[in-house]
Formats: structure tokens, C-alpha cells, sequence
């Protein structure tokens, strides 16, 4: 007749995995399948690998190139691109463990499998059930629940027909696996993860061409911290070519090189180098999960759901990246958890994406809440603006690294801020202070009055918010 649950949590990644514990300390009956390996793509193929693996570029990168400004010479810098993977696993790998041990602390029964749902079950009166795959081979497991929450997450996609075989041609979770660098890399796609792995492999010492089919890279972001991006980037030897609509059809592999044509300006530019990295976004993982079975609907690919992130039936939720909008790991958690206490009847305040940070994990950083300037006026601001740059922080000069800034954009009717843009060093750790004024609907004033300790990079949130009215201190 199956086991019976109060929730059965479909995707073992962060929104699932939080979902659960926030299940068990409601005490709900809990279940979660998962395929693969607890943590998902966050914690295997995306965040931490990727972030373990910036860092040790971070580390070589300073101490081949700028050690002997530090007054540390050194004779011979060399790179151990196997140690470097080694650390990437040991990471993962004692985070993975840490995951498993939140799994028995909140008692939830962990199915290693595909889950399918089937529909309502004849045998209860609880209005949903789960088939489950197991992975080892055992006979499936029928799980019958309460309520169900499809937290799948997302794999990468590829251009039509450009074939991923994760050698040659790579998606970011190919490229994670390496062995070995590659001299010269193509990446196609300049947004967020390109642009990850066009820092990374620059400075681990890669030959780097970015091509990207929009005229900015991270086109998302305000383009003020677009075109710093680019201009630093460019300043480490990193090749960008915008405006570069890629010609799948063109791809040619040969024995250790890879070669693509792109429409630019009107001209064809052909393109090689050892290996490619294809970054154009990732896609919903709904395939086989029986949603046939079920009244959800599906829109632009992704899992369409209430401010509730309830489907079309009441009694299953979904959430993360098969939902679409933000596709980040502190989204989904959040998600997961909103699911989880709707379904308690707990009252909750639904989430303002608005106000929600993102972060690029290249060097330089990127972080950034809110719209951007040209958002602000589409949506019909009258904005003020205030910058600052990091070269007149002193704790930058300390550190060795003064490029970048701070933005600031505010309602110069209100005075509420709008949207705050920073790219630099650390910036990923100011971002926060930025996210707790907007959520409190604080104004530049009230960031400005906040005394900022000496020295610190936190300092430059104070000056560009002082840089809105005009009265920064230091420029």
C-alpha cells in the first residue's frame, strides 16, 4: 500500500533539503527523493565547486602576479590543477556529509531514486502519490502523501544544435570535471556563469574569448557594471566579442581544438580554441516526473504556481529553479520554506524578489539589489545617484585591489532607494547591508548616519550613499 507522509519532497538540492528540515521542525512526516546526491546542483555541479575553484584560481593568479607587490617574492609559482580539484572535492564532500547529518537529526526519510507521481492513490484518502525509482535497484517505493512539494531544479542548456559530449564541447558541469586546463577556451555566453568561468580560467592562465549575443555582457546587471566588468576583464587579457550571434551549425571538433563561426556586426568570424564552454542558461528538469498524471500547468517551460507556489492542484507546491525567476540557492530555500509553513497555515510575508541580493563570483566581484538606473526610469523614477569608487577606501589599497565601486540609485521624490550596484572586491559580503535597508526601506541618509568602522571596505556603502546628496567625504 506504499508509506505515508505528511509532505514528500520531490529534489534533494538546497530548496528541497531546507523545505524538509523546515517539515520536520513543524513536525510534519517528511520525505525526500533525490536521484543523484543530497545538495543537488548548488552543492555538486554549481555553487560551491565553482566558488572552490575560484578561489584557488584567486590565490594563484595573486601569487604568480602580485606577490612581490606585497613585498613576498617568491621563486616559482606552479599550479597543481589536480590538488585544486582535490580541495574542490573535500569541500563538497564534508558539506555533502553535513547534509546527511541534518537528514537523521530531523528524521526525515531520505529515498535515493526518481520519483514519479502517479496521482491519487486507491488504497488512502490522501490525495497524492509518489512511485519512486530506487537508484540500487530495489523494487520502487510507493510513497503516499498529504501534500507533495517539486523541487527538481535545473540542468544547463545548449544552443540548437550545438552537441554537448563534455570533453571538447562543455556545459558548466562538464567543465567542473576537468582534469586538465585547456590553453584556450571558447565560452559562449557572457552572464553570470560565463563570465564565473571566464575570470576563473583567465586566471588560472587560460587563453579566454568570450562571445556573447547581446551588446553587454551581464546584461542583466546596470550597465555601469557591465562595462566595468568588461574593461577589467579585458584589462587581465580576457577577449570579449558582444553582438556575437553564434552559428551552431558551424562547429567543427578536431583532435584537441574546437572551432565556431559567429554573425558579428554583420560579419562571420570564425573561432578556435582547445575546448568550449557553452553558458546560455539552464532549463526546467520536468521531464518523467508524471506531471501527465497530474493538472499542473507548464509555461515557457517552467512550472506555473500561485504566490503560494501552489500548482493548479491544491495539495502539490513547487519551487527553485522548475518555478523559473530568480535561479539561485537562497530563492529556492526561502521558497521552500514559505511552502512548507503555508502548508502548516503558518501567516507569512510573501517574498519580495525585488529586494532579493545576486551575486557573481568572478574577480572582480558583482553584487546587486534592486533595479538598475535604466529599470528605474523605464518604470518612470525621477532618480538621483550616487557613486563611489574603492580606490578611496583605504582598506582597498591595504588589501591591494582598488577597482571598482559602489552605485546607489534612489526615488529623489522619496528618497527610498531603488537599487544598489557594487562591483569590487568582497562585494558579494557588503551586499547584505544594501539588502537590509531595502527590506527596511531605508534612504541613502540612513545608510550615511550608519557609522561605518575605519578601516573597512564597508566604508564605501557610507560615502556613495553621502555621494547621492552630494557630500561624500573622501572624493
Amino acid at each position: 500500500m506504499g508509506r505515508e507522509y505528511d509532505i514528500v519532497i520531490l529534489g534533494g538540492g538546497t530548496g528541497g533539503y531546507v523545505a524538509a528540515i523546515r517539515a520536520a521542525q513543524l513536525g510534519l512526516k517528511t520525505a525526500l527523493v533525490e536521484k543523484e546526491k543530497l545538495g543537488g546542483t548548488c552543492l555538486h555541479k554549481g555553487c560551491i565547486p565553482s566558488k572552490a575553484l575560484l578561489k584557488s584560481a584567486e590565490v594563484y593568479n595573486t601569487a604568480k602576479h602580485h606577490a612581490a607587490d606585497y613585498g613576498v617574492h617568491t621563486e616559482k609559482v606552479t599550479l597543481d590543477f589536480k590538488r585544486v580539484q582535490d580541495r574542490k572535492n573535500g569541500i563538497i564532500k564534508q558539506l555533502h556529509q553535513g547534509v546527511q547529518g541534518l537528514m537523521k537529526k530531523g528524521k526525515i526519510d531520505v529515498f535515493n531514486g526518481f520519483g514519479r507521481m502517479l496521482g491519487p492513490s486507491i488504497f488512502s484518502p490522501m490525495p497524492g502519490t509518489i512511485s519512486v525509482e530506487m537508484s540500487n535497484g530495489e523494487e520502487n517505493e510507493i510513497l503516499i502523501l498529504k501534500h507533495l512539494i517539486i523541487a527538481t531544479g535545473s540542468t544547463p542548456k545548449s544552443l540548437p544544435g550545438l552537441e554537448l559530449d563534455e570533453k571538447t564541447i562543455m556545459s558548466s558541469d562538464g567543465a567542473l570535471e576537468m582534469e586538465e586546463l585547456p590553453k584556450s577556451i571558447i565560452i559562449i555566453g557572457g552572464g553570470v556563469i560565463g563570465i564565473e568561468w571566464a575570470s576563473m580560467l583567465n586566471d588560472f592562465g587560460v587563453e579566454v574569448t568570450v562571445l556573447e549575443y547581446a551588446d553587454e555582457i551581464i546584461p542583466t546587471e546596470d550597465i555601469d557594471i557591465s562595462k566595468e566588468m568588461k574593461k577589467l576583464l579585458s584589462k587581465k587579457g580576457v577577449k570579449f566579442v558582444t553582438g556575437a550571434k553564434v552559428l551552431s551549425e558551424t562547429v567543427e571538433k578536431e583532435e584537441g581544438s574546437v572551432t565556431i563561426s559567429a554573425k558579428v556586426g554583420g560579419n562571420t568570424e570564425t573561432f578556435t580554441a582547445e575546448k568550449m564552454l557553452v553558458s546560455v542558461g539552464r532549463q526546467a528538469n520536468i521531464n518523467d516526473i508524471g506531471l501527465n498524471n497530474t493538472e499542473i500547468e507548464v509555461e515557457n517551460g517552467v512550472i506555473k504556481t500561485r504566490p503560494t507556489y501552489q500548482t493548479k492542484e491544491n495539495h502539490i507546491y513547487a519551487i527553485g529553479d522548475v518555478i523559473g525567476g530568480l535561479q539561485l540557492a537562497h530563492v529556492a530555500s526561502h521558497e521552500g520554506i514559505q511552502a512548507v509553513e503555508h502548508i502548516a497555515g503558518i501567516k507569512q510575508q510573501p517574498i519580495d524578489y525585488s529586494k532579493i541580493a545576486r551575486c557573481i563570483y568572478s574577480s572582480p566581484e558583482v553584487s546587486s539589489v534592486g533595479i538598475t538606473e535604466q529599470q528605474a526610469k523605464d518604470q518612470g523614477y525621477k532618480v538621483k545617484t550616487g557613486k563611489f569608487p574603492f580606490m578611496a577606501i583605504g582598506k582597498s589599497l591595504v588589501n591591494g585591489n582598488s577597482d571598482g565601486f559602489v552605485k546607489i540609485i534612489a526615488d529623489e521624490e522619496t528618497d527610498d532607494i531603488l537599487g544598489v550596484h557594487m562591483i569590487g572586491e568582497n562585494v558579494t559580503e557588503l551586499i547584505s547591508e544594501a539588502g537590509l535597508a531595502m527590506v527596511l526601506d531605508a534612504t541613502p541618509w540612513e545608510i550615511a548616519t550608519t557609522i561605518h568602522p575605519h578601516p573597512s571596505l564597508s566604508e564605501v556603502m557610507g560615502e556613495a550613499a553621502l555621494a547621492v546628496d552630494k557630500k561624500a567625504i573622501h572624493m
